[in-house]
């Protein structure tokens, strides 16, 4: 993983964290399209990644159905999670220092150009299909 890399995934952390501590809302409305959009990931890649991040204690079943299909990136999970803890702290001190209307309003701004970009601007990708290893046995009974 190189710095670039860790860099990106540092401010998508920090961004879903301040958003979550701002308005409540961080992983499916910032780090899945962020994960898609900035570092190519698949929606089942960016989906199962983003739960672990957020719901390992209580979404720990849908968590073990992702990496049981091979949908989760640790690596990615882990520096998301530590630059959300810190995002999520700051994110909260401005929340509580603004009136409710505009926290509404900010929310309401967000949900709105993530709704036109997805809308409008998204371009399909293909789905990414995962195959199992090749065995041994397998590769006896190949013909050639």
């Amino acid at each position: 993983m190189d710095a670039q890399l860790i860099f990106i995934l540092l401010l998508i952390g920090l961004a879903a964290g301040m958003l979550s501590g701002l308005v409540g809302v961080g992983g499916g409305i910032i780090i899945v399209p962020c994960l898609v959009f900035f570092l190519g990931f698949s929606q089942k890649m960016a989906q199962g990644t983003s739960l672990g991040i957020l719901l390992l204690p209580v979404g720990i079943l849908g968590v073990m159905q992702y990496y049981k299909e091979g949908f989760i990136d640790f690596r990615v999970l882990i520096i998301i999670s530590l630059a959300f803890v810190i995002g999520s702290f700051f994110g909260s001190r401005i929340a509580l220092n603004l009136p409710q209307d505009t926290v509404k309003k900010v929310f309401a701004v967000m949900m709105l150009l993530i709704a036109l970009k997805m809308l409008f601007f998204d371009k399909k990708k293909p789905e990414q299909v995962v195959l199992p290893p090749v065995t041994t046995e397998q590769n006896k009974q190949s013909p050639g």
